[in-house]
């Protein structure tokens, strides 16, 4: 039986957006210090957990820099306060909340001669797996600056948000203003 944190089943949990199947990886064993073994070769890094991939981009910020323990608990107090305000796996919110806030197009810019010209491209999977838990790590850490409510708090409601697609979250918000940039460079 795959759980996480001793108590969520990770069985139980699908991902409905088929193009991010391959890159959420569901493994329920978190390792907490890889020491950087699935970064050997490029693609690797998603045969990291979903949730591992989480911890690392919430442990990037200021106060948590280096420190992946108390990135660890920050990510299982959210899981916990999830399951108690919606009654469901927080794995699944987390894996919709990255269908829902990851980009599918995005702008380059493209050198002609001496200008600059902005191009719509479409997102890979596997970028749009790593920019959703970077806009959902800095949606949490923008909500909880010089604010009275705990990381946790803010991370569990950032991710129940962008889960039920928000447009009000820092997330989902992000990822409507990246698209809308690569509509008008169509």
């Amino acid at each position: 039986m795959n759980m996480l944190f001793d108590r969520w089943d990770l069985s139980e949990v699908e991902v409905k957006d088929l193009g991010i199947v391959r890159y959420v990886n569901l493994s329920p064993k978190i390792v907490l210090h890889t020491n950087g073994k699935h970064s050997s070769q490029q693609f690797n890094k998603s045969e990291v957990s979903i949730v591992e991939r989480l911890i690392n981009k919430i442990m990037k910020k200021e106060a948590n820099t280096g420190k992946k323990h108390r990135a660890y608990k920050t990510v299982k107090s959210a899981f916990e306060i999830i399951h108690e305000k919606t009654g469901k796996n927080p794995v699944q919110a987390l894996v919709d909340a990255v269908a829902n806030a990851g980009p599918r197009e995005e702008v380059v810019r493209l050198k002609y001669g001496g200008i600059a010209v902005p191009k719509a491209v479409d997102t890979t999977s596997q970028r749009r797996v790593d920019i959703a838990l970077k806009f959902l790590a800095e949606g949490a850490w923008r909500s909880a600056f010089k604010s009275r409510r705990s990381i946790e708090q803010v991370l569990a409601d950032e991710i129940m948000a962008a889960a039920s697609y928000d447009v009000r979250c820092y997330s989902v918000n992000q990822k409507q203003s990246l698209e809308r940039v690569a509509k008008s460079a169509r």
